[in-house]
């Protein structure tokens, strides 16, 4: 099993920068970091820096959307890093939540994050894309390559992504809900006649690593608020008694009253209080390294190639120092036969 890092993109950017090069010297396969442009800085000047600082470590988004900028715009960015520094991105995309939801918008269709997936894996690997209909393509792209990793939680963008992307990413880490959505993009790559196997399965999720369970989950308790924005469209679209969705990714948003997207993704945010400890248990990987690596092999059981860790809390340099020590080592060997 990958082992991953994402980060904020706060300022000061160059710290970001000296993280990930830290990330890369702990074993680390991936750096990844939010797009959402005005809660926080510009992901693509900041993965040039990453990867003029590192030599092996890819970055991605986690995620962009199809809104936000033009498809051709998010390609030539990708586009542009593979031809300085090597095919080195991968491009995590959804409908789109805090990115466009600050500028009043709502999430992109499923129609529309299909289409972009298509058009921005296409532009950024060189061939002729539709984008909205016009036929376009770089002339300068040469031995481009672009993984597009969907990310999902409702039936209709898991079958998606399972029917045009080259990954899944699910942001939580519960076992039982990773092997159920894992089994739902799956089942949509056999039918559209991909081999299901060549996917690629990442699960993203804070972790911290020590003793104080409790003060942990209070680092940590923003995660099921931002879930929970996703977890109340799914409630709205296919209500709660488990026929569409899993119970246990949205019974808890019953007691959610609004969400104030100035806190999302930090910790204290006071809009979270209603995500109780149970979620905030399910959802990370919290306490000492021995608990880690049994929820590791859990998600790899359930199918997952990648654990992608949320570095958004007060004890992100001992997390990550622990995960290099302790927990990639023995990551590695998850997954194989």
């Amino acid at each position: 099993m990958d082992i991953g890092a994402v980060f904020q993109l706060d300022p000061p950017a160059s710290s970001v920068v000296d993280l990930a090069v830290r990330a890369e010297r702990a074993g680390f396969s991936h750096v990844w970091s939010f797009d959402s442009h005005l809660l926080w800085q510009e992901p693509f000047v900041v993965y040039s820096r990453i990867l003029a600082g590192t030599e092996r470590i890819k970055v991605g988004t986690m995620v962009t959307n199809p809104g936000t900028r033009d498809w051709s715009v998010t390609a030539s960015h990708f586009a542009t890093l593979n031809e300085m520094f090597g095919n080195r991105t991968v491009c995590g995309i959804g409908r789109g939540d805090s990115a466009l939801r600050t500028l009043g918008l709502a999430p992109a269709t499923v129609a529309e994050l299909r289409a972009s997936v298509l058009a921005i894996r296409d532009l950024a690997e060189g061939r002729v894309a539709d984008v909205r209909g016009r036929k376009v393509h770089f002339p300068w792209v040469k031995d481009g390559s672009l993984p597009v990793w969907v990310a999902a939680y409702g039936p209709r963008v898991l079958a998606l992504a399972g029917e045009v992307g080259d990954g899944f990413i699910l942001q939580l880490a519960d076992p039982d809900i990773a092997a159920w959505t894992i089994g739902v993009v799956k089942a949509a790559a056999e039918r559209a006649g991909r081999d299901p196997d060549a996917l690629t399965f990442c699960a993203a999720a804070p972790a911290y690593v020590g003793d104080d369970l409790a003060h942990q989950r209070e680092q940590t308790r923003w995660f099921g608020g931002m879930v929970g924005n996703h977890a109340a469209d799914l409630v709205a679209r296919y209500g709660v008694d488990g026929s569409a969705v899993p119970r246990a990714l949205t019974d808890y948003v019953e007691g959610r009253r609004g969400y104030d997207y100035a806190e999302h993704g930090r910790a204290g945010n006071a809009h979270t209080g209603y995500v109780p400890d149970e979620i905030v248990d399910r959802f990370c990987l919290l306490g000492p390294v021995e608990d880690h690596l049994t929820r590791l092999k859990e998600l790899s059981e359930a199918g997952v190639d990648q654990f992608a860790v949320y570095l958004q809390h007060d004890g992100r340099e001992q997390t990550l120092a622990a995960y290099g020590a302790h927990v990639i080592p023995e990551a590695a060997g998850l997954g194989t036969v």
